[in-house]
């Protein structure tokens, strides 16, 4: 083990919170108990923060694999935080094809990107055609967390609409992202369940999960669940 994982293992540590860890081990049923320490987000956020600023954190991000679900987090909070666009996106390039669940997946939102959504693009179109589960949701996330509103542009519906998988972990990415897209640009999205261009489960779970949210109207709603699969 090399000194920058003991640093960081010895503060996890300090934070574990079993009951937390417990409850985590439930969420993620693909990640081996043992391998979750329980450190709430919160706490483990604010470690990651002060880790960054060590020298011991950039010997750490290239310690790849890591051997907790944690030290995971901790790599992809640094990540989100990082200034550099260039930066974030080898160190995205280096950390994603570890990634093995949604959570730490789902965790990583670089502030970057929000101001350089031209040059990402190009990665986005990488990700989503990657083999691995993880790097296809990421990219989608991406499109959904910084491609919709104002930035929307049909080209972007399309591209995920097109995904096809038999991941349980990416359906439920692309049927996460019409469902929001639903909420912000529902005019656009539409069409998309009018014309059953998703798969039939990913179709009904966008309608699902657009039902749930409190962003859709009610009148939108109930035609929205006249789309139904059967």
């Amino acid at each position: 083990m090399k000194k920058s994982e003991n640093i960081l293992l010895d503060i996890l540590f300090e934070n574990q919170d079993t009951q937390y860890q417990s409850f985590q081990s439930k969420l993620i049923p693909n990640i081996e108990p043992e391998k979750i320490i329980g450190v709430r987000t919160p706490v483990l956020r604010k470690i990651a923060k002060d880790f960054s600023k060590t020298p011991e954190s950039k010997e750490f991000l290239q310690s790849l694999p890591h051997k907790y679900y944690e030290e995971d987090n901790v790599h992809g909070a640094i990540i989100s935080d990082m200034k550099n666009f260039d930066e974030v996106i080898e160190s995205l390039n280096n950390f994603l094809p570890y990634v093995d669940n949604w959570a730490t997946c789902d965790l990583m939102s670089p502030k970057i990107f929000k101001k350089n959504t031209e040059r990402l693009l190009p990665h986005i179109h990488r990700w989503i055609k990657s083999s691995h589960t993880y790097t296809v949701r990421f990219a989608i996330g991406m499109l959904m967390s910084f491609y919709l509103g104002e930035n929307y542009d049909d080209s972007y519906g399309q591209l995920v609409s097109s995904v096809r998988s038999e991941e349980y972990y990416i359906n439920m990415m692309i049927a996460w992202y019409f469902a929001t897209a639903l909420a912000k640009n529902y005019e656009e999205i539409l069409p998309y369940l009018q014309e059953k261009r998703l798969e039939k489960w990913t179709h009904n779970k966008t309608i699902q999960k657009a039902v749930e949210s409190y962003r859709i109207t009610k009148e939108q709603k109930e035609f929205l669940k006249t789309l139904k699969i059967k």
